[in-house]
């Protein structure tokens, strides 16, 4: 008689019990090696688009028909005397728009080209109060303490190792800080990153719950394509 035959029910109870478990680990981990594949190529493919394309996209007149960049800013509450860092700002295109001369403003991106951008904007613009930051992939251009609001316009698909990321976010905001998430919502819009590299409302505050943060605001129908996170 073959001897598996012969294995208590209860032992193989255990052992079907401990196979489940096994694959959902498995699955667990190849889902986020997919992810971190997905998101990897969404970095790949920033650095490799002809940088006057990435631009004329980032600024696209027609992009605040859905971006709707007054209504995030009023999401983002009073600005007066705040100090406020725009990761992954790119071509400035939020960071040149809030208009409260009392804020410090501090755009950052770790592109040299969007750097550049961003500095040569300055050098035409009346603006006073924006400095222009490199930042890391690895580590958020946030020093500790420092920030009344870290905000991320359509950057946080883009993030790796985000539960260790955003513990170093947090450690930079002061005690009545916030951080503020804007990002795509699922689904196949005519805007966007592919559907694979977006992100449910639900997984960012659960991964942002694990790195200390709190969800204290939400809006997911003011725009067309994204939804809109405060955290503390």
């Amino acid at each position: 008689m073959n001897k598996v035959l012969i294995v208590s029910l209860s032992l193989g109870f255990l052992m079907s019990c401990g196979n489940a478990e096994k694959v959902a680990d498995e699955k667990k981990d190849t889902l986020a090696v997919e992810e971190e594949h997905h998101h990897g190529h969404a970095n790949h493919h920033m650095n490799k688009t002809d940088f006057n394309e990435l631009a004329a996209g980032f600024e696209n007149p027609e992009r605040e028909e859905w971006q709707k960049s007054g209504e995030v800013i009023q999401f983002f509450g009073d600005l007066k005397n705040k100090t406020i860092i725009d990761i992954g700002a790119g071509t400035g295109y939020f960071t040149f728009k809030i208009s409260e001369p009392s804020s410090k403003l501090i755009a950052a991106d770790p592109d040299e080209r969007f750097l550049d951008y961003m500095k040569q904007r300055l050098e035409k613009s009346s603006s006073k109060n924006i400095t222009v930051r490199k930042a890391e992939y690895e580590n958020p251009p946030v020093e500790v303490n420092e920030a009344d609001l870290v905000f991320m316009i359509d950057v946080y698909h883009h993030i790796e190792n985000r539960k260790d990321y955003f513990s170093k976010v947090k450690n930079g905001l002061k005690k009545s800080g916030k951080l503020v998430i804007v990002d795509f919502k699922k689904g196949d819009f005519e805007v966007g990153p592919p559907d694979e590299m977006k992100l449910k409302q639900e997984q960012i505050v659960s991964e942002l719950k694990s790195a200390g943060l709190k969800l204290v605001k939400i809006d997911s129908t003011t725009l067309p394509y994204q939804y809109m996170l405060m955290f503390e």
